[in-house]
């Protein structure tokens, strides 16, 4: 086999534990699901899953270790994701980033909208960067088959993971939603909820995930 069954066990298991702390990711699928129900937040775990697509197809082919040499580029990236969501957050609290959702002569929001929304969110993640720059290495047999092989193998892995626990997030999310969203109070608030948070995740990245050169 192209990965060892003991390793690719572990890896699943470490890959569960990491997924299972909530990231960018998952906040964001949380909120875009609340706001808008259980089909937005399934949109947006495909566009956060073909982010992670980008951060494999770097990997395979061996850009991340150029990445992964660079503080300067890591920095890069991790700010512009941070801004990123900086940015939904500010429209949000201004009322400017959804008026589809707040007036109901409109038509819904666009789920290709929470899918590409979704693939810059992870694109721009950096606990994605990380995973796969930092962590996924450590399961790379170097005496094994060809390195971009194992790569390939064990991102395929952690994303078939994530896409199973982020539809977990998502329709848990949603389904709270509509609960929340037959209260008149919540419909009051939810602008400055899901805002707030979007801000406060924007800033958090920001301030951690420092990238140390090996």
């Amino acid at each position: 086999m192209i990965v060892q069954p003991g390793t690719l066990f572990v890896f699943a298991l470490a890959a569960l534990a990491i997924l299972a702390v909530p990231g960018p990711a998952v906040i964001y699928i949380v909120t875009r699901s609340i706001h808008q129900g259980r089909a937005a937040g399934i949109a947006s775990v495909l566009g956060i899953h073909a982010g992670t697509l980008v951060h494999l197809t770097a990997a395979t082919v061996g850009l991340s270790a150029i990445l992964a040499s660079s503080a300067t580029a890591f920095t890069v990236v991790k700010l512009l994701g941070a801004l990123y969501l900086i940015v939904i957050g500010i429209r949000t609290l201004l009322g400017r980033a959804d008026p589809d959702d707040t007036d109901p002569q409109r038509p819904p929001r666009r789920k290709r909208r929470d899918f590409a929304e979704g693939v810059v969110v992870n694109i721009l993640n950096p606990k994605t960067a990380l995973f796969f720059l930092a962590f996924l290495p450590q399961f790379v047999d170097p005496n094994g088959y060809h390195a971009w092989e194992q790569i390939l193998v064990l991102g395929l892995t952690f994303m078939l993971l994530g896409l199973i626990t982020d539809s977990m997030w998502a329709m848990a999310a949603g389904t709270a939603g509509e609960t929340l969203r037959k209260s008149r109070r919540w419909a009051q608030t939810q602008r400055y909820v899901s805002g707030t948070v979007f801000v406060g995740l924007g800033v958090v990245t920001a301030l951690t995930g420092s990238h140390h050169k090996a």
